[in-house]
């Protein structure tokens, strides 16, 4: 992974991503390196950001530590593997943060609730409320509202989640919704230009 200061100096946002369903195929508490697959239009998403000099920071929920089913260095071994794979592809992830709780532990870091973001915002000195969150749940756009980001809605292939009920079944709405990964930074690398353009 490349220095986040390094960026955090010239720019105060970042572009935050889910992992599973988002970067990778969910495979359910995914316990072997090997079963790793990148979903095909993220290496070239997260290589523009790279070339655009824009933080990419990985956000994820992994219970499955707390639920007996990996512990944390083998969680420590499948991310070392995924950001090789994305590395030999020229995509880099600049930083990683996970909740490995139960959903009933009370934590604040699971998604929805903010604290992974705010920790890296603590880190890095992101500010938030000009970040944006990429995500295949609806849980990613709540934790992108919560904190003022804009909340980028890009359903797994296949949407095993059935986004549409999920999106029903909320208080919030995404602020785009998009087919792709990489469809997803591309609006968003023009919302950041035209951003710059009116300052």
């Amino acid at each position: 992974m490349r220095d986040v200061n390094s960026l955090a100096k010239r720019v105060d946002f970042a572009v935050f991503i889910d992992r599973d369903g988002t970067v990778v195929l969910d495979k359910h508490y995914l316990a072997d390196p090997r079963g790793l697959e990148v979903i095909p239009t993220v290496p070239d998403g997260i290589k523009k950001l790279n070339d655009a000099k824009v933080p990419v920071i990985m956000i994820t929920n992994q219970s499955g530590v707390a639920r007996g089913k990996f512990d944390e260095a083998t969680l420590e071994l499948i991310h070392q593997r995924l950001f090789k794979i994305l590395e030999d592809s020229g995509a880099i992830v600049n930083g990683l943060y996970y909740c490995p709780h139960m959903p009933d532990a009370g934590c604040d870091c699971r998604k929805p609730k903010p604290g992974l973001l705010m920790r890296a915002k603590k880190e890095h000195g992101f500010d938030l409320s000009k970040s944006y969150v990429v995500g295949d749940r609806m849980m990613d756009i709540e934790m992108a509202h919560s904190v003022g980001a804009i909340g980028m809605l890009v359903p797994e292939p296949g949407d095993q989640y059935h986004v549409d009920a999920e999106i029903e079944a909320s208080k919030e709405m995404p602020d785009m919704r998009k087919a792709t990964f990489e469809e997803a930074i591309d609006w968003i690398l023009r919302d950041i230009k035209r951003k710059c353009s009116t300052k």
